[in-house]
């Protein structure tokens, strides 16, 4: 399912095309914020409902890769003449804006402070091409765009900018803060090491054999993909139905991804995945190598203790140095961070922030 902004829509395709884009720049990587901008959704079209305490507007910005980001800018209405706290928000991984990152921003603003929810790049409304692939540090970079822009807005006071990761953009904000100094304190929830899922496998358990395997296919299908006049060939997302499948883990993505209560039409997980090269970066490079270098800017980080993710933020919190938080929902999975406002713990995001963005 393609909508008019999704840079491979054929409409949108034949509409570069004829802008004089030749075939191995398509996409929307060499177009300005500004344009990219202007062909952003204009209706409210999130998987949660518009709090009429917030303000609202679609912004743009530009990586240092050149690429336009998009994403919804959330102010409390409320919020008087003083600048304010400023948060830059992501993830899930393989998710979009208008699905948990939005509604932490939008809660976060009902709570005082301003926030962004980003598309990074080559997913969702954003730009860069080819589509649907990720990057250990294009997607970090992504990151420190979001407070490049934060920084220059007239409502928000550049000295308290801190970030909130979601899943694989937990690693990714992680990242980000380590040398990324203007970063004041950083929370993720639900935090997968996407390096370390890549490269080992869940709980490490990839063979050296398995590694090389994985690598070949990849490094054979990247001369498919530049044979072809194709987009590059996406490894599938989550199955439609549940038949036959009883891996929990599966059970859990589909109830959110694949169902009225977390599904859009341009979510990489509800719909056809990633690039199926996207994990060779991540593979070969580790991130939160440097997490140590956080402090002595706090970091906090939350899981449920259901989740199978829930190693992936022991082991961060074990290798960050202090100030630091962990924090482990009772009986939440990973995905009831996502969305559950009755399950994830804004007071305490809301206590943490005012703290260390005072």
């Amino acid at each position: 399912m393609t909508t008019p902004t999704d840079p491979q829509n054929p409409a949108r395709r034949e509409l570069l095309l004829t802008a004089g884009m030749g075939a191995a720049a398509l996409g929307v990587a060499s177009l300005s914020a500004e344009a990219v901008l202007a062909q952003a959704t204009t209706e409210w079209d999130k998987t949660f409902p518009q709090s009429d305490r917030v303000d609202h507007r679609k912004v743009s910005f530009t990586n240092r890769y050149g690429i336009a980001l998009v994403g919804d800018l959330y102010l409390p209405k409320d919020r008087g003449d003083a600048p304010l706290p400023a948060l830059a928000v992501a993830g899930p991984f393989g998710a979009v804006k208008e699905q948990a990152a939005g509604l932490y921003a939008q809660e976060m603003a009902e709570r005082g402070f301003a926030a962004v929810a980003f598309d990074p790049s080559y997913i969702g409304e954003s730009g860069g091409a080819p589509r649907y692939v990720a990057s250990p540090d294009i997607n970090t970079e992504d990151f420190m765009a979001a407070v490049d822009f934060l920084g220059l807005q007239d409502a928000v006071d550049r000295d308290r900018i801190g970030m909130i990761g979601i899943c694989g953009f937990g690693g990714m904000a992680l990242n980000a803060a380590s040398p990324d100094k203007r970063v004041k304190a950083v929370a993720v929830t639900s935090m997968y090491d996407m390096s370390r899922v890549n490269a080992r496998g869940y709980f490490d358990a990839m063979t050296e054999e398995d590694r090389t395997e994985a690598l070949t296919a990849m490094s054979l299908q990247r001369w498919e993909d530049a044979a072809s006049d194709e987009a590059p060939k996406l490894a599938g997302g989550l199955p439609d139905t549940l038949d036959g499948i009883d891996n929990p883990v599966i059970a859990m993505y589909h109830a959110y991804y694949k169902t009225d209560r977390g599904y859009h039409p341009r979510s990489l997980n509800s719909n056809g995945g990633w690039n199926v090269t996207s994990a060779m970066s991540f593979m070969n490079m580790p991130q939160l190598t440097y997490i140590h270098e956080i402090s002595p800017r706090p970091a906090l980080i939350i899981a449920g203790s259901e989740a199978h993710s829930r190693y992936f933020s022991e082991d961060a919190y074990a290798a960050a140095r202090d100030p630091k938080e962990l924090v482990i929902i009772d009986g939440a999975d990973h995905c009831d961070l996502y969305d559950q406002k009755d399950i994830i713990p804004f007071d305490r995001l809301q206590a943490f922030f005012k703290g260390h963005l005072a």
